[in-house]
């Protein structure tokens, strides 16, 4: 999430919410069934028609987004089953608009973190100093790649405009970095040549299913490869954090890769449960969001083995992956999107917090700096929480997490 936030077709509506749905974006809107209706106001006083309209047709109409499960956070919302709230459209439509705003605002830190790195390859590869582009492994940078395309493609299956945005400039920024890698020799040409591929198809079919101009044979095949690719890194990573104190071996990837192409066979089989697919379905998006989640683990990890290395971190960086991230938590609770929220949330605490803690009690930087991050973190995180009680009116911000986690 730190590189991110960090970020499918739209499913087929089930009985229980066949007549409505919607696709997130700025503006909220109300998707209506393709035949005529009619909406009663202030005890049938005043009629509003509802001409024919196709699935894609929207009109302007407040709604409230119903929570979304966790198997089911891959897919576009459902609205909620309940009557339009009147009363209550001016603030949840604000709140709505400002939540994507939040989002689309969350590029400018992640920029900022991914420059100076760009910046110092393109001055060694011009000083001709080749060597210093070892110092960035080009496996970590490629496992970076592989999240933002998982989170690409989930954002873009759920119409998450601002999000989509975050991913793809992650997806680019890193592949700059990539490619400047590739330059200096730091990474072998025929692996450099195989994830331009892959990034070339990932941004191609994942702009073409945004606008819905893909054939969903196709895109079934592109989640296939993205869950079946995520799936085996992961284990790989987090073993591979601690090494030397276990032994390097590649069988936890070697595992995961068979465990994950026989789960991919058998959802495209029909021999698994109601559940099972849609379990397969969000194994891409939740295993991207646990790559960026363990990101701060290892960081930490390095940090309790060696902790003069702290000194090598920049407090400013810190705070940029906190800014980032916790700019994007109000628009995933918002949207009732726990694999968002629960990303959003750890790389904000343990990544860009977290370190920032770390460097304190190392006294790498001031006490005015510390308490002014907590504070402006606290601020944050609880503003998130009222304003979304508020907009939802709910006594409580913890209904709005209950709802969070276990749906409506």
């Amino acid at each position: 999430m730190a590189d991110s936030l960090f970020l499918p077709l739209a499913a087929k509506s089930s009985n229980a919410h066949s007549s409505l749905f919607f696709r997130n974006c700025p503006s909220p809107s109300r998707l209506l069934p393709p035949k005529s209706s009619s909406l009663l106001l202030h005890g049938g006083e005043k009629k509003i028609s509802v001409l024919g309209l196709n699935l894609y047709s929207r009109v302007s109409l407040p709604h409230r987004a119903a929570p979304i499960r966790a198997l089911d956070s891959d897919v576009p919302h459902p609205l909620h089953k309940g009557s339009v709230n009147f009363k209550n459209r001016k603030s949840y439509v604000e709140w709505d608009s400002l939540t994507a705003k939040f989002t689309g605002a969350a590029n400018l830190p992640f920029l900022l973190l991914q420059l100076p790195q760009i910046i110092l390859n393109a001055r060694n590869l011009m000083a001709g100093n080749k060597t210093a582009l070892l110092a960035v492994p080009w496996l970590g940078m490629f496992t970076a790649l592989l999240g933002n395309l998982s989170l690409l493609s989930y954002f873009a299956k759920k119409r998450e405009t601002e999000a989509v945005v975050v991913q793809t400039l992650g997806v680019i920024s890193t592949f700059v970095v990539i490619s400047q890698l590739s330059i200096g020799e730091a990474m072998p040409l025929p692996q450099y040549v195989a994830t331009s591929v892959v990034v070339a198809a990932g941004l191609i079919l994942n702009f073409l299913n945004y606008y819905g101009m893909l054939n969903s044979t196709i895109w079934q095949f592109w989640e296939d490869f993205i869950t079946v690719g995520g799936l085996s890194v992961l284990p790989q990573i987090m073993w591979s954090t601690f090494v030397p104190y276990i032994p390097n071996s590649i069988l936890p990837g070697s595992i995961a890769f068979v465990v994950a192409v026989a789960s991919v066979t058998l959802s495209h089989s029909g021999k698994l449960s109601e559940k099972g697919p849609k379990f397969i379905g969000a194994i891409s998006g939740w295993t991207a969001t646990l790559l960026f989640m363990w990101m701060p683990v290892s960081q930490m990890w390095t940090n309790f083995l060696n902790p003069d290395n702290i000194k090598g971190l920049s407090a400013i960086s810190m705070l940029l992956a906190m800014l980032g991230n916790g700019l994007l938590i109000p628009r995933a609770l918002f949207i009732r999107d726990l694999m968002w929220f629960t990303g959003s949330l750890w790389a904000t605490l343990f990544y860009g917090y977290g370190n920032i803690v770390c460097m304190y009690l190392l006294k790498t930087i001031s006490l005015e700096f510390f308490l002014a991050a907590t504070v402006g973190l606290i601020a944050w995180i609880g503003m998130a929480l009222w304003r979304d009680a508020a907009v939802y009116r709910y006594n409580s911000p913890l209904r709005s997490l209950k709802e969070l986690v276990f749906g409506s």
